[in-house]
């Protein structure tokens, strides 16, 4: 028999309720032993609600709480489902799981509730793992993608690919084993279009994997230039408060300023650097070999430059170190007479943005040229995106299959090695959905997860 589990399943710190979830075949029975209401939880309707209290088994009244009761199969694990909820402080709901565990419940391991789910068909893998990606969500497009792959968009996309392989794969097994009925023939042109169409189909999925980790993840961004070019009011500007001290002196900024901030929806993982210059000061020259490190590992930089001032050879030089790396140029102090050169700055990099970062003027155009650099302004987070390096592994291999068939098809081989490539295909999309998976990966996809979902 399946063994009942209870764990907390709201969060690690005070509030203002607190909520012990049960699941499993006995979750009635052992919430009756620590709840007392008008009436026995084993006696009540699935999504009905008590207000009573939580006794130790001595008599003792622990709190108020409220029991929640979900009926299997229409609850969230797919089993008897019963929440506890207290008020929120860490004692009394930590008092309240040790009640329910002697009351017979098991502790529940990482993610063993939305394992259950999968288990007892109420979602599959790639819904799991989104329920996952929403709790880490660090924005609104990334909490989109992660809400849309829960709600099977992610599951549809890919099942419509299956399909479509298992009509193909059955035409073909159709046409190879039963060649005496009145079974179509295998035509190779239309054979070969379907293949190349699934293709596409998959390079598009895949393609979408990369934005959708700039959401989820965020972007290694710094912000680089000279002393006194209005870098650490920009990071001010970013971050919403006074994360850089700013002065009118060069070389205020000595070491590595970091903070994480929203810019039109993209998380960026921020550095503000100390201003590229030649020193002898020791301490500025440190963070200025800390600087040009971060450059090299960036994935997007912040290039500023001051209007009011003429390029000089440090301007130059970190356009030349810019080459190769994803950049914005950012022509700051726009509010104070130009005096840059603007056509030097364009020619070298493809996306400016005109600021005044001390009065926040201009910041939606270095929004709009971040994400036209990124790619990101047209990311449709409810299509159904991959969002774990599992997922795309998949896709991966099951394009690589595809790709092996439709090279089969061209070299004259027979449409058996054909056929076996197709079946590699679906296999690979049904690892993806889980329809098709040991126990081993299902056992890697769960341990990621908190205990209590």
């Amino acid at each position: 028999m399946e063994t009942t589990i209870a764990a907390i399943s709201t969060g690690n710190a005070p509030g203002g309720i607190g909520i012990v979830r049960i699941s499993g075949p006995q979750a009635r029975d052992v919430g009756d032993r620590v709840f007392r209401g008008k009436k026995k939880l084993r006696d009540m309707e699935g999504y009905t609600a008590a207000l009573g209290g939580a006794f130790t088994p001595e008599g003792e009244k622990l709190d108020q709480v409220v029991a929640l009761v979900f009926a299997g199969p229409k609850s969230y694990t797919g089993e008897d489902v019963v929440e506890l909820s207290c008020h929120g402080g860490l004692y009394v709901t930590q008092r309240l799981l040790e009640l329910v565990l002697q009351a017979g419940a098991q502790p529940a391991g990482p993610g063993e509730f939305t394992r259950r789910a999968f288990l007892n068909g109420k979602m599959d893998l790639t819904q799991a793992e989104a329920v996952m990606e929403l709790i880490g969500a660090s924005g609104e497009q990334a909490a989109r993608e992660a809400e849309a792959g829960s709600g099977g968009a992610l599951s549809r996309r890919v099942e419509a690919m299956a399909q479509e392989l298992t009509q193909l794969g059955a035409h073909l097994a159709a046409w190879a084993d039963f060649p005496e009925e009145d079974v179509p023939a295998v035509e190779h042109q239309e054979l070969r279009q379907s293949l190349t169409q699934l293709e596409e189909e998959l390079k598009e999925l895949l393609s979408g994997f990369a934005t959708g980790q700039i959401f989820r993840e965020g972007v290694r961004t710094v912000i680089a230039g000279r002393p006194n070019a209005g870098k650490s009011t920009l990071m001010n500007l970013l971050a919403g408060c006074q994360r850089s001290i700013v002065t009118q002196y060069a070389g205020t900024t000595r070491d590595v300023v970091e903070d994480t901030v929203l810019l039109g929806g993209i998380p960026l993982r921020l550095a503000d650097t100390a201003g590229l210059r030649e020193t002898e000061d020791p301490v500025e020259s440190i963070g200025v070999a800390a600087a040009r490190e971060r450059l090299r590992t960036a994935q997007l930089v912040l290039a500023v430059f001051d209007s009011s001032q003429l390029l000089g050879k440090e301007d130059f030089s970190l356009m030349e170190e810019l080459s190769a790396v994803p950049a914005v140029a950012v022509v700051n102090k726009t509010d104070l007479p130009t005096q840059v050169d603007l056509e030097a700055i364009r020619q070298r990099f493809s996306h400016v943005a005109f600021l005044s970062a001390a009065s926040g003027e201009g910041l939606g155009e270095l929004e709009a040229q971040v994400k036209d650099l990124l790619g990101t302004g047209k990311f449709d987070p409810s299509a159904g995106t991959l969002f774990t390096a599992r997922q795309r592994r998949q896709a991966e291999l099951a394009l690589e299959s595809l790709e092996e068939a439709r090279g089969a098809l061209d070299l004259g081989l027979t449409l058996d090695a054909v056929t076996v490539c197709v079946e590699d295909a679906l296999g690979a999309l049904y690892a993806l959905t889980g329809k098709q998976v040991s126990e081993e990966v299902v056992d890697q996809v769960f341990e990621t997860f908190c205990v209590g979902k």
